[in-house]
């Protein structure tokens, strides 16, 4: 969690001096000041990589702030940080002087597979039908997909909404791993091969995602069925 600004600060809230804005071109924009927080939080958090994105706020909707006419800066607020995540002090010093906190993290994402278009029962899914995006890998559903060619084939169980990422349990095909099946876990570590022994957790279809457990070690991890014998280990 964030650390608190100091006593007389709200966190997340705007503190207000005077009086109520004005309305129209006297309010500011507030796309601008989450744009301006993620400016000044680029400049104090790690580079990020192909796999993360920068989560600036939002802003609480409704807000509203006088426009600033000596300018609006931003610095980090005091206190303690926390790594992948800053707190962005916007302050505008006008007669009417307001205060915002803008929290900004960094958010890890995953390639998953979605629906181009909205799909009915009984759909048998082709490439057209199917797309790719970059999502918050904390608001995946389990038993996403993370390759949309793991689809094409397959048989829409339910319906499904265009955007939707799909997952194994909208999906139907033919069934390759029994649960409680022994199997051969494979993975695949820098170009050395590792295979051991391993016992499916439950039913998976061909290019389908499921928990395995490793019968040399106990503990569950999770794969992709590549065949009616081998799981492929998932390192994300």
């Amino acid at each position: 969690m964030f650390p608190r600004p100091p006593s007389y600060r709200r966190l997340l809230l705007v503190l207000w001096l005077a009086t109520a804005p004005a309305i129209g071109s006297n309010i500011q924009d507030v796309t601008q000041l989450e744009a301006l927080a993620g400016t000044e939080a680029a400049r104090q958090l790690p580079p990020l990589s192909d796999k993360q994105r920068m989560q600036v706020g939002p802003i609480a909707p409704g807000l509203q702030f006088p426009r600033c006419a000596s300018g609006v800066t931003a610095a980090v607020a005091p206190g303690l940080q926390v790594r992948g995540r800053v707190l962005i002090e916007l302050h505008c010093a006008d007669a009417k002087a307001w205060q915002l906190y803008v929290p900004v993290r960094i958010v890890a994402t995953s390639t998953v597979a979605v629906a181009a278009h909205a799909i009915v029962v009984g759909t048998v899914l082709t490439a057209k039908d199917l797309a790719v995006e970059r999502r918050d890998a904390t608001e995946l559903p389990p038993g996403y997909l993370d390759d949309p060619s793991i689809a094409v084939g397959l048989t829409a169980a339910r319906p499904i909404s265009e955007g939707a990422i799909l997952t194994n349990q909208q999906l139907l095909g033919t069934k390759a791993v029994q649960r409680g099946q022994t199997v051969t876990l494979i993975a695949d570590a820098g170009g050395i091969s590792v295979r051991m022994a391993g016992r499916a957790m439950s039913d998976g279809l061909i290019n389908q995602r499921i928990k395995v457990e490793n019968l040399s070690s106990g503990k569950i991890v999770e794969g992709i069925a590549r065949s009616e014998q081998v799981v492929e280990i998932v390192f994300e």
